[in-house]
């Protein structure tokens, strides 16, 4: 198997669990919950490019471009009050991929994907709270695929993703709370473009754009 992965990411991902988060229980007023509280600024410039050729492999050909502005992954146990806030400002987040590949026995998978703010949030606890406010001012939120595939004895896939704000929260707790605000100032771009020849599987090329997205789940635990 051959992988090639770039990623780009303006604020470091964070991954917040029991005991690695700032976790305050010290206030008998939440009723003993913690308290996650995330601020992140980018001011910055994210660019993420992928140059890949290949020839003659056997195995799977997987190549990723990838650049984001933040993010950030919090994963509690505990009854958790989460305050996110997220901001890009001015400046450029793009991704993008240029790849020939040939003659590939296994799958050929290739993406480039573009994220300005992005948060994941899972708990599994009595009781939660989220307040999420993401604002993307990004000037351009872009990513590109440009590739040349032949002879494969398998599936392509190719895709580009273009996110200004995207949350996804999850958890079964019996009583949740979550409030969402999303702001896109940023022009969003997803473009592929896909010269395919002797494909002996299933070809498949996509370009998606989103200003703002968001999944809520929240789990009945009732009988």
């Amino acid at each position: 198997m051959r992988l090639v992965k770039i990623l780009t990411v303006g604020t470091a991902l964070l991954t917040l669990t029991l005991t690695s988060a700032y976790a305050d229980g010290s206030n008998n007023s939440d009723g003993g919950a913690s308290n996650v509280l995330n601020g992140q600024v980018n001011l910055n410039t994210q660019q993420a490019t992928l140059n890949m050729s290949s020839n003659g492999v056997v195995g799977v050909v997987s190549g990723a471009a990838m650049a984001g502005g933040n993010a950030i992954d919090i994963a509690t146990m505990n009854n958790t009050n989460i305050y996110n806030n997220q901001y890009v400002g001015g400046v450029n987040i793009g991704a993008d991929a240029y790849a020939n590949i040939a003659n590939t026995a296994g799958e050929v998978q290739l993406q480039s994907q573009s994220v300005c703010n992005s948060a994941g949030i899972a708990m599994d606890s009595a009781s939660t709270s989220v307040s999420n406010t993401q604002n993307c001012s990004a000037t351009d939120t872009s990513a590109t695929l440009h590739a040349n595939v032949s002879n494969t004895l398998n599936d392509a896939t190719l895709a580009t993703t273009a996110v200004g704000n995207t949350i996804e929260e999850e958890t079964n707790a019996p009583s949740g709370s979550i409030s969402n605000s999303q702001t896109n100032h940023s022009s969003m771009f997803a473009g592929t473009t896909v010269r395919a020849s002797n494909i002996d599987g299933n070809l498949s090329a996509s370009a998606t754009a989103i200003g703002n997205t968001g999944q809520i789940t929240h789990y009945s635990t009732g009988n």
